[in-house]
C-alpha cells in the first residue's frame, strides 16, 4: 500500500458534464434522498481514508444556512499540479466527473468512492463549496461556486484559485458546501436520518470517532452533537439491531476471513421473531439491493445448517431439507465486504456484481461457521436454532396451503373481491392507482369521488392485523391483507416481479387521528416486511387529508396545519366559515376528490426506505411487543403540550 498520495495518483477519465440537466442520474432524485446522498459522497471520501487506516476521525456539521461541513484527520486532497492538467489535484476532484485516487488500488486498498463522481457532483449541484486542505503544515483553501452567467448557470466554477492560507498541526481534508435550492426541493438536511447514517459507518469502521453536530438546533446555548464510536464493529451493530428484540443466544456468532484481496466478515445473532434481517456492506456502501456476497452467504447458511441438522439427529433420513427462509427466520446478520475493484450495478450502488465474491463468501462461511456449530459448548444453541426452523418450515406449509386454497377459492369465485375493491378501468399499470381507504364510509365517498379511470379503491374494514406478532400462515389466514395481496397481483411468494403489479402507485388513504395514524403503522409494517420491493422501488405512498375548509360565499381554501388554516382565515376574512374533519368519512365526494385524490392538488407523499437497519429498529420499536421502549420513544419524540387550537377558540367563543 503506498503512503504517499500525490497528484500523479489521480486519473482523469472525463470532465464534467450536464450533471445539473440530469441530476437523478448521479443521486438518485432532488427530493430529500438525493440531498442527503450529497453529504453520503463527501462522507465516503473521508471513510476511505480511516478505512484505509489514515483517520481516525471525521466531523459533520449542519450549519444554520443549510450548508454542510465534513472534516476529517486523513492524508489530505493533494494539493500539486496534476501532471496533464497542469492543476492543482483539488481542483481536478471537484471539476473533473471521472477524476480520484481510487482507480489505483495503491493509493487506497478498499474504496466506497470508486466511480470517482462524488466530490465533483456535489460541487456541480451546490450553490458554493470550500475545501480547506490540511498538509505539511499548511493550510490551503480553494473555493467554487454555480452562479447564472450569460442567462446559464455554469456549475462549479472555480471562485478562486487554489491558495495557502495559513499554518497548522493539523492535517486532513474539510469540505463545506451549499446545496443548490435551484435543484432540490429542500435544502435541509434531517439530523436523524444523518445520524442514522453516520451510527453504521461508526459500527463499519472499529475506532473511528465521528462527531454530529447541529447548529440549527441550540439548546442552553450550545448546538446539538452526538458521538459516534464502536469498538465492537459489526458485532455491536447486530446487538444493535437486535435491541429491541428477545434474542435466543447472548453473544453474536462472529468470523470473519480472508481470499486474494476480499476480506469478508459476518455477525450474525437469532431473535424470536419470524422476520430475517440481512443487511450488507461493501468498502462501508450500505448494497440494499445486495449481490453475490449476500448471495454466497445465504447459500452456504443454508448448507451448513442442513448438514448440521442432519449430523446431529435433528433431521432424520425421511425428512426433507428445510428452506433458507426457515433457517433465516429470526435471523439479524451484518455482511461487511471489503475488497479491491468493486463492482456496483448503477451509480447509487445498491446490488454488488462481482461474480468471484459469491464464491469466496460461501467458502469464508461453510468453513467458519461449520467449526462453530461443531464447538460441543454451542450444542444447545445450535439444536435451539434448528428446532426454531423446524417451527418455520411448518408456519411456511400452513402458508403454502392457505395460498393454495385462496387460489382455488379465487378461481372458483371469479371475481374474490366483489364489493370490496372498485377497481378501474385502466390496463395501464404504470398510471393506475390503488387507495387503501381506512372504514366503508370513506371508501363509499372515494368511490363516487375517484377518477374511475385510473384510480381503484379497496376500503378496510376495521383495522388489519400486526403482522410483526404474527406468523406467515396467519397473515396469510387474515381477510384485509388478503385483499390488498389479491389486488397488487405479484403474488406472496417471496418473489416480486415489477411487471405482474397492477397499480403503480399504493396510496394509504387514512383519518388524521390516532386511529389513523395507527392503521397507516400497521400497513407500513405489512409493506416493510412481506413486500419491502414496493417500498424500495417507491411505489407505497401516504395520501393526507386536509384538517380544515375556510369557506366564504363561492370561495373555498383547504388547510392542512394550524398555520394554514390562520393564513387562509386572513385571506378570506374573520367572518369565513371553518369545517373541522374529523376524519374522512365527513368528506363529501367532491371534496375528497379535489383534496385528496385529484393529482393536480392533492399532496401525497412517497415512502421512502433511507436506511434499513433504522427503519427495523423503528418498526421492532413501535410495532413489537416490548412496550417499554415504544413508551421511552414516544415520550422523547411527542409533543404532550401541542394543543388543538381550533376547539380552544371555538370553546372561548362559546363561553362569550
Amino acid at each position: 500500500m503506498a503512503k504517499e498520495y500525490s497528484a500523479g495518483d489521480i486519473q482523469v477519465l472525463e470532465g464534467l458534464d450536464a450533471v445539473r440537466k440530469r441530476p437523478g442520474m448521479y443521486i438518485g432524485s432532488t427530493g430529500p434522498r438525493g440531498l442527503h446522498h450529497l453529504l453520503w459522497e463527501i462522507l465516503d471520501n473521508a471513510v476511505d481514508e480511516a478505512a484505509n487506516g489514515f483517520a481516525d476521525r471525521i466531523n459533520v456539521t449542519l450549519h444554520e444556512d443549510n450548508s454542510v461541513t465534513v472534516e476529517d484527520n486523513g492524508r489530505g486532497i493533494p494539493v500539486g499540479l496534476h501532471p496533464e492538467l497542469k492543476v492543482p489535484g483539488v481542483e481536478v476532484v471537484f471539476t473533473q466527473l471521472h477524476a480520484g485516487g481510487k482507480f489505483n488500488s495503491d493509493t487506497y486498498a478498499y474504496a466506497g468512492g470508486l466511480h470517482g463522481v462524488g466530490a465533483s457532483v456535489v460541487n456541480a449541484l451546490s450553490r458554493w463549496l470550500t475545501v480547506n486542505v490540511f498538509l505539511n503544515g499548511k493550510v490551503y483553501e480553494q473555493r467554487f461556486k454555480s452562479a447564472v452567467k450569460n442567462g446559464k448557470i455554469e456549475s462549479g466554477r472555480p471562485a478562486s484559485k487554489l491558495e495557502e492560507i495559513g499554518t497548522t498541526k493539523n492535517r486532513g481534508t474539510r469540505v463545506t458546501f451549499l446545496p443548490d435550492d435551484r435543484v432540490f426541493e429542500t435544502i435541509s438536511m434531517n439530523f436523524d436520518t444523518v445520524a442514522a447514517h453516520l451510527r453504521v459507518i461508526s459500527y463499519l469502521t472499529k475506532g473511528l470517532r465521528i462527531t454530529l453536530t447541529d447548529e440549527r438546533n441550540i439548546k442552553d446555548g450550545k448546538p446539538k452533537k452526538v458521538v459516534f464510536e464502536s469498538q465492537g464493529g459489526i458485532v455491536d451493530f447486530v446487538r444493535y439491531l437486535n435491541e429491541e428484540k428477545t434474542v435466543l443466544h447472548k453473544t453474536p456468532i462472529y468470523f470473519e476471513g480472508e481470499k486474494g484481496d476480499v476480506r469478508v466478515e459476518i455477525a450474525m445473532q437469532y431473535n424470536d421473531t419470524y422476520n430475517e434481517n440481512i443487511l450488507s456492506f461493501v468498502n462501508n456502501i450500505e448494497t440494499a439491493d445486495g449481490g453475490t456476497h449476500v448471495s454466497g452467504f445465504k447459500s452456504a447458511h443454508t448448507k451448513v445448517m442442513n448438514e448440521y441438522a442432519r449430523g446431529a439427529g435433528l433431521l432424520k433420513d425421511k425428512d426433507e431439507n428445510l428452506s433458507g427462509d426457515d433457517y433465516r427466520e429470526g435471523l439479524s446478520a451484518v455482511i461487511n465486504i471489503k475488497m479491491k475493484d468493486a463492482q456496483f450495478e448503477g451509480q447509487t450502488k445498491a446490488r454488488l456484481g462481482n461474480t468471484e465474491v459469491k464464491t469466496i463468501v460461501e467458502s469464508i462461511v461453510q468453513e467458519k461457521l461449520s467449526l462453530f456449530l461443531s464447538d460441543l459448548n454451542n450444542t444447545a444453541m445450535a439444536a435451539e436454532l434448528v428446532g426454531k426452523a423446524v417451527k418455520a418450515a411448518k408456519a411456511r406449509e400452513a402458508a403454502t396451503k392457505a395460498k393454495k386454497l385462496e387460489r382455488q377459492r379465487s378461481k372458483l369465485e371469479g371475481a374474490p373481491l366483489v364489493g370490496k375493491l372498485s377497481s378501474c378501468s385502466g390496463r395501464d399499470a404504470e398510471k393506475n392507482e390503488l387507495f387503501i381507504v381506512e372504514g366503508d364510509s370513506a371508501g363509499g365517498s372515494a368511490k363516487q369521488g375517484r377518477d374511475r379511470r385510473f384510480q381503484a379503491i379497496l376500503p378496510l374494514r376495521g383495522k388489519p392485523l400486526n403482522v410483526e406478532k404474527k406468523r406467515l400462515d396467519q397473515v396469510i389466514e387474515n381477510q384485509e391483507f388478503r385483499s390488498i395481496i389479491t389486488a397488487l397481483g405479484t403474488g406472496f411468494d417471496g418473489v416480486y416481479e415489477e411487471s405482474s403489479l397492477n397499480y403503480h402507485k399504493i396510496i394509504i388513504l387514512a383519518d388524521a387521528d390516532q386511529d389513523g395514524a395507527h392503521i397507516r403503522a400497521i400497513l407500513l409494517t405489512f409493506f416493510y416486511r412481506y413486500f419491502r420491493d414496493l417500498l424500495t422501488a417507491g411505489h407505497i405512498y401516504i395520501g393526507r387529508p386536509p384538517l380544515y375548509r375556510v369557506y366564504k360565499g363561492n370561495k373555498t381554501i383547504y388547510a392542512y396545519t394550524d398555520a394554514e388554516l390562520k393564513a387562509a382565515q386572513e385571506a378570506l376574512g374573520k367572518d369565513a366559515s371553518v369545517q373541522r374533519y374529523k376524519g374522512l368519512g365527513e368528506m363529501n365526494p367532491e371534496q375528497l376528490w379535489e383534496t385528496t385524490m385529484n393529482p393536480a392538488t392533492r399532496k401525497l407523499y412517497r415512502v421512502e426506505l433511507d436506511d434499513a437497519a433504522e427503519a427495523e429498529r423503528l418498526v421492532t420499536l413501535l410495532m413489537g411487543d416490548k412496550p417499554e421502549p415504544r413508551k421511552e420513544y414516544i415520550s422523547e419524540h411527542a409533543n404532550f403540550n401541542k394543543e388543538d387550537s381550533f376547539y380552544k377558540e371555538k370553546v372561548s367563543e362559546f363561553a362569550q
